[in-house]
């Protein structure tokens, strides 16, 4: 793999281990092919069969013209590039990413071996070390003349380790000597010194993520300085020291940069150290040491993250996981810093989550035109010692021109985790958690997996925590807005809705009412597991949705319990609303009581009596309405053609006969006269009255 010149091993991540002690480098880019595939294929697949492989390498890589001689490679981590360059760029320069998928080729002059190459943010302008004194730029902007300018490190005697682009137009020098920040001017074809740092270097780092770089300094290596850029500015944050496991016998540099890794976890900046023998002696096998790095303040060892194991390893950052390969064995474990470890007064010890698995198998699609690719795709030599691993998430092979980026999948996790709150734990931090959440809770209420009403509950309340979550960051966000500190606060985002966000139509329309639907469960478990998620809600004072009171309602009817549907209603189990009330009011049929726990519900809910009739109207319950009104003494005052036109829309002929008879029989008593007066407009619904039941069954006048 082509160097950037940060030492051995930036690209190498932690102890790139993966690659063995400067393997990765130094064989593929001579084009030396680490091991052979068909053993590491075999124990890869025998992994993936011990039991779902939880990680996967992306479907789409980036594919690039393997290290060989002529052709050298190279990896931009802030803009995730890989670079193969031809004969140092003569016979071609071709940039690949992730992200964009349209390939940048050029062609720039052989001044010498290219030691370094990177696009500025943005890729408008291309910088290339090719010496150990100086920089070499090439503007990419149209119409702009392809001349190259060169920058030459400030400090006399020092020579430049690499240097890292912090945005579109401000670079970073690193020497063996300091660094130093300069502004890059593409139309002066100049650079300009903002600031400069004299420091002993061992080897540098930088996080893109976090725009900080990080020093090693002291003759061991382990005293470590870290920068932060942000828009022309450059802060020196607090150095601190990386505890080594023992006393080093001699005073030479004792802390490899294969070792440290930079990572974003949880939206903070951690420095992971990977040590290879416990400080405790009765411990045995590496472990990863978390320091968090924040802006202000000391930086503090917070976890340890045990490996029970020693050998090469390599550690991405995934989702927040930690993500640590073992070569020898060829698997990978996950650590999860937010789930709950063993806490010793200062630090936290996590175990892995889950058992090691193998990274999924591979197949390498067959090169060459399509005629020929009818062969078999190959099968990737999984954790080769030709990969290198960068941060957070890419894998790259030199040997075979692949870049990859690491993925969690975690279905396969359902399996491997069978305690529910933990499970759950682990879910609600993932990036792509609701279906699988949703999964989880549809397979915990059937067969045969269900789960027992203790489990179930702590799996709602787990879901209706971070629900209230969300919904508390929402009111106050809204308050704010309403109230105008807003343009004090310019700050201020909306909160974003995370797919750890599951609420109640979720629940609903993925797990409960299908659920109810089945008819698998006893009902008298049914039941309990609605009224549990209602209760849950409740408890994190959420109000409850009309349509989860609804499905409770209907699963009562459904079994005839009607005497607990009497219950709930009565001791406000179920609160109170009108689409509940209008729902009551259709089981009148089936159960009489249902009409008046209706009406007192509307009461209660203090409805206009008038606003009572339009619910009941809207939801075709006419004779329901009628009666209501009739109850109240109204039904003198009420208008005829709006309780016709209801009748009508039903499309019940006989219901259509009752309302109308009811209100030629009102305009008898009131009038003495059966027929509608011109002012009531109701001849559309005589002349329908006539059509279906015949003039006849008109009401004759009365006279007495």
């Amino acid at each position: 793999m082509g160097r950037d010149p940060p030492g051995p091993a930036e690209d190498e991540a932690p102890g790139a281990a993966a690659a063995g002690a400067g393997a990765g480098a130094g064989a593929a880019a001579a084009g030396r092919e680490g091991g052979g595939g068909e053993e590491g294929e075999g124990r890869a697949r025998g992994g993936a069969e011990a039991g779902g492989c939880y990680l996967a390498l992306c479907a789409r890589p980036v594919h690039f013209e393997k290290a060989n001689p002529v052709n050298c490679v190279f990896f931009d981590e802030a803009n995730k590039q890989v670079f193969a360059v031809r004969s140092g760029g003569a016979t071609g320069v071709v940039v690949k990413g992730l992200e964009d998928r349209n390939p940048i080729s050029f062609r720039m002059e052989d001044k010498g071996e290219v030691k370094c190459i990177k696009f500025s943010l943005g890729n408008k302008i291309l910088a290339v070390q090719r010496t150990l004194k100086s920089v070499d730029f090439l503007n990419f902007i149209p119409d702009s003349p392809q001349l190259e300018y060169t920058q030459e490190c400030k400090t006399k005697n020092a020579n430049i380790l690499g240097f890292c682009w912090t945005s579109s137009t401000e670079i970073v020098f690193i020497t063996d000597q300091g660094i130093e920040f300069y502004q890059v001017l593409p139309e002066k074809r100049s650079l300009k010194l903002l600031k400069n740092q004299s420091i002993n270097v061992n080897w540098y780092m930088y996080c893109p993520e976090s725009s900080v770089i990080l020093l090693s300094t002291t003759v061991l290596g382990n005293v470590l300085q870290p920068f932060y850029f942000k828009s022309g500015t450059m802060s020196k944050l607090s150095k601190f020291e990386i505890e080594l496991p023992a006393a080093p016998k001699s005073s030479k540099l004792s802390l490899s940069e294969r070792d440290i890794a930079m990572a974003t976890i949880y939206g903070q900046l951690y420095i992971l150290y990977l040590r290879h023998h416990s400080r405790t002696s009765n411990s045995t096998g590496a472990e990863v040491v978390l320091y968090h790095l924040p802006r202000e303040g000391s930086c503090k060892k917070t976890h340890i993250l045990k490996l029970n194991r020693t050998g090469k390893f390599a550690l991405n950052v995934v989702d927040n996981l930690v993500v640590v390969h073992h070569q020898d064995t060829e698997t990978s474990v996950i650590f999860d810093i937010k789930l709950k470890g063993e806490f010793d007064g200062s630090t936290t010890i996590h175990q892995f989550v889950l058992p090691p698995r193998s990274i999924q198998p591979y197949q390498i699609p067959a090169a060459g035109p399509a005629s020929v690719t009818s062969q078999a795709p190959v099968p990737c030599k999984l954790y080769s010692s030709s990969w290198i691993v960068f941060q957070p998430d890419i894998i790259i092979s030199a040997s075979e021109g692949y870049l990859w980026s690491l993925q969690v999948k975690l279905e396969p996790v359902v399996n491997l985790l069978l305690d529910k709150g933990k499970l759950m734990d682990f879910l609600l931090q993932r990036k792509e958690c609701k279906m699988v959440i949703l999964s989880v809770c549809s397979q915990m209420l059937s067969e045969p997996e269900r789960g027992s009403l203790s489990v179930i509950a702590t799996v709602f309340d787990k879901l209706n925590h971070e629900y209230k979550k969300y919904l508390e960051a929402e009111q106050s966000y809204t308050m704010v807005v309403e109230t105008g500190l807003s343009r004090s606060n310019p700050l201020l985002k909306r909160p974003v809705r995370t797919q750890a966000v599951i609420d109640q139509s979720d629940m609903y329309t993925h797990v409960l009412s299908v659920f109810t639907e089945k008819k698998e469960a006893p009902h008298k478990f049914t039941i309990a597991v609605l009224m549990e998620y209602i209760r849950s809600l409740n408890q994190f004072q959420i109000a409850v949705q009309h349509y989860l009171y609804e499905l409770v309602i209907k699963t009562l009817v459904q079994h005839n319990l009607f005497y607990m549907l009497h219950q709930f209603l009565q001791y406000h189990v179920l609160s109170d609303s009108k689409p509940l009330a209008c729902l009551l009011l259709s089981l009148e049929s089936i159960y009489p009581p249902a009409h008046q726990l209706s009406l007192d519900m509307l009461k209660r809910l203090s409805t206009a009596n008038d606003e009572i009739v339009e619910v009941l109207l809207s939801k075709h319950q006419v004779l329901a309405a009628l009666r209501f009104i009739r109850g109240i003494g109204g039904h003198d005052s009420i208008s005829a053609r709006k309780f016709l036109d209801a009748a009508k829309q039903a499309e019940d002929e006989m219901l259509f006969y009752t309302i109308f008879r009811f209100f030629e029989q009102r305009n008898q008593r009131l009038r003495g006269n059966p027929s509608f007066t011109p002012g009531e407009h109701c001849e559309e619904h005589v002349t329908f009255f006539k059509q279906v039941f015949g003039e006849h069954a008109l009401m004759k006048p009365t006279t007495f």
